[in-house]
């Protein structure tokens, strides 16, 4: 078990200040405005553009992508492949974001097909979500996880073996696995988890960390307590 390097994620976040990367977003439409706010306050670009006719062209020219499946059409999931495709053509950083895994055959489906095409840096779930994505259960009502796999970390594990990406799973301490490697994140407040959007924009702040450093579990983990310590100082 790791703690996060303070100095190190502090330096993330001066290259994101002094760079500004772009960030792609395809979010979801109740979201969409919060997580470009976000990325703008972090200071990232946000671009969020939703029609296959222009993401590759986009993402060609952004420094990161970040897919969340809040939302889903079969529009919107055709734009998030062919997204998806272009930033690993390009060799860009994706964070995917599968809000509600599970709760329906036709996210299960989308799910499987952006993961089994595409290469992601970073997978960001609550436990149900990365629970069912890791074939070891989960329970949601709405897109809240009401239940996750009896041993977190296994699943965290098993997942990021199985897609070679980071996982990271919200919740009261947040677990980032990469392979074998946990880290525990303790930042955080209670009221982030009663506001709409925070998590798209936790995993929009992620994607922008990603942009300005290749480590990515170090980018992973510091998006992660940047966020949290924005929530606690906003919580006081």
């Amino acid at each position: 078990m790791m703690k996060p390097d303070v100095e190190e994620i502090a330096h993330i976040l001066a290259l994101v200040r002094t760079r500004k990367p772009v960030v792609h977003a395809i979010t979801n439409w109740v979201t969409a405005g919060d997580v470009a706010g976000g990325l703008t306050a972090l200071g990232a670009r946000p671009v969020l553009a939703v029609a296959e006719e222009e993401v590759r062209e986009i993402v060609a020219r952004a420094d990161a992508v970040m897919l969340n499946l809040g939302t889903p059409t079969p529009d919107r999931v055709e734009a998030m492949l062919a997204a998806g495709h272009q930033a690993n053509a390009s060799g860009r950083p994706l964070v995917f974001d599968p809000v509600g895994a599970g709760a329906s055959s036709f996210r299960r489906e989308a799910c499987e097909r952006i993961l089994s095409e595409v290469r992601c840096s970073a997978i960001k779930g609550n436990p149900a979500e990365i629970g069912s994505l890791a074939g070891m259960g989960g329970e949601l009502r709405g897109i809240d996880a009401v239940a996750g796999p009896e041993d977190l970390q296994k699943a965290a594990r098993g997942l990021s073996k199985q897609t070679g990406a980071v996982i990271a799973v919200s919740g009261q301490h947040d677990v980032v696995a990469r392979g074998e490697r946990i880290v525990t994140v303790e930042n955080g407040h209670p009221l982030l988890g009663r506001v709409t959007g925070s998590g798209c924009m936790l995993a929009a702040v992620i994607a922008a960390f990603l942009a300005v450093n290749e480590d990515a579990l170090m980018a992973t983990v510091g998006g992660i307590a940047f966020f949290g310590l924005s929530g606690e100082w906003a919580g006081q």
